[in-house]
């Protein structure tokens, strides 16, 4: 009877993921290089005075013709020597111009709070974001912005992270795999989730929903943002598979902040309503058979556990291929165990707490 319900449960999961696959697949229309629009280039920092520089050198790396182009850095009220690594390091790029918050606009806190001061301080109609531990390739700005034919309102970047261990390894692993099934459902027009280290909008659709200070709070503003410019008439949000657009970040460094990461993710999470825990639902029965699959041991219970890795398999390597990464064993293994646990206990874990640690900050 186990190997029964099993076998059904993994088999929507398989569908399922085909879908996500085609989605995230799935080809858009650009816009030639004289064609593009100006952009404003955001970064919200506090307390990176490791990882600012590489950052900064990224962003004044970025191929964009010189008068379409501003970036703009917010010292978010950083304690270590974030706010003069910026200075220094901008001090002779006009381009470049930083920003401190000297309060709240509206009733906004932390990151969204620093974002929407960087909106407000800058011009250019197509907003792009990243983070201050981010690295963004020459060529992101201007694949980003080639999306933006008309009624596109916002596209959204893939994003991995360092790999340099089975721990770092099995992080960049489920960025990817987080951000496909986010692609596939974006451009399916059901979206969930995205991800604001690789974002951007039109001003004009930010403008309408009314910007951040119009959102409820949220730890994951920008899928809040993401989600309320969706609804907009005539608007379409995008999540195209672009390596030329790929942004790296770095991973988290220890156990304690990778879970408080996932909490903020889960919280956050919990805002995409009724449709998309029934889509998240077969990943979840899928992991839950997993656990349980020792008691009811059958060569049949074994084929399935070793169809459900294929799945995931099947899945991660085309999204890896086309992004010009390589999919090692180590950390595809290790994200296996790393996913069954996350899958089943978060839920679980944010059932009985939703307090979220972030950047030194504490949010309930």
């Amino acid at each position: 009877m186990f190997e029964i319900i099993f076998l059904a449960v993994i088999c929507i999961y398989f569908i399922e993921t085909v879908l996500f696959i085609i989605g995230a697949s799935k080809k858009f229309d650009t816009l030639p290089e004289d064609k593009l629009p100006s952009v404003t280039i955001v970064v919200a920092a506090r307390n990176e005075e490791k990882n600012i520089l590489s950052c900064l050198k990224s962003l004044n790396d970025v191929q964009y013709q010189e008068d379409k182009i501003e970036i703009v850095i917010v010292n978010d009220n950083s304690t270590d020597k974030t706010g003069e690594l910026i200075e220094n390091f901008i001090k002779d790029k006009p381009k470049f111009k930083m920003l401190v918050p000297d309060g709240q606009i509206g009733k906004l806190n932390g990151k969204a709070n620093a974002l929407a001061l960087a909106i407000k301080n800058s011009s250019n109609e197509i907003i792009l974001t990243t983070d201050a531990d981010c690295i963004v390739p020459p060529k992101w700005a201007k694949k980003i912005a080639s999306y933006y034919k008309e009624n596109v309102a916002l596209v959204c970047g893939y994003t991995t992270q360092k790999d340099f261990s089975a721990f770092s390894g099995m992080q960049a692993v489920d960025f990817i795999y987080l951000l496909g099934v986010a692609a596939g459902t974006i451009n399916f027009n059901k979206p969930l989730s995205c991800i604001g280290n690789n974002m951007s909008y039109r001003r004009s659709a930010y403008n309408t929903v009314g910007g951040f200070e119009a959102l409820p709070f949220s730890v994951t503003e920008d899928s809040q943002l993401m989600l309320k410019i969706a609804q907009l008439e005539n608007s379409k949000v995008i999540y195209p598979l672009e390596k030329d657009a790929l942004v790296v970040s770095e991973p988290c460094p220890d156990i304690a902040s990778l879970f408080w990461q996932k909490k903020r993710w889960g919280v956050g999470g919990l805002d995409i309503g009724f449709r998309g825990y029934i889509i998240m639902l077969p990943s979840f029965l899928t992991h839950l058979a997993l656990l349980i699959s020792p008691f009811f041991y059958s060569a049949q219970v074994v084929y399935l556990i070793f169809f459900k890795i294929f799945i995931d398999f099947f899945f991660l390597y085309p999204l890896h291929k086309k992004l010009n990464l390589k999919l090692r064993f180590r950390s595809f293994i290790t994200f296996q165990i790393y996913l069954l646990i996350y899958v089943l206990f978060l839920p679980i874990i944010i059932m009985f707490s939703k307090n979220v640690k972030w950047k030194e900050r504490l949010f309930n």
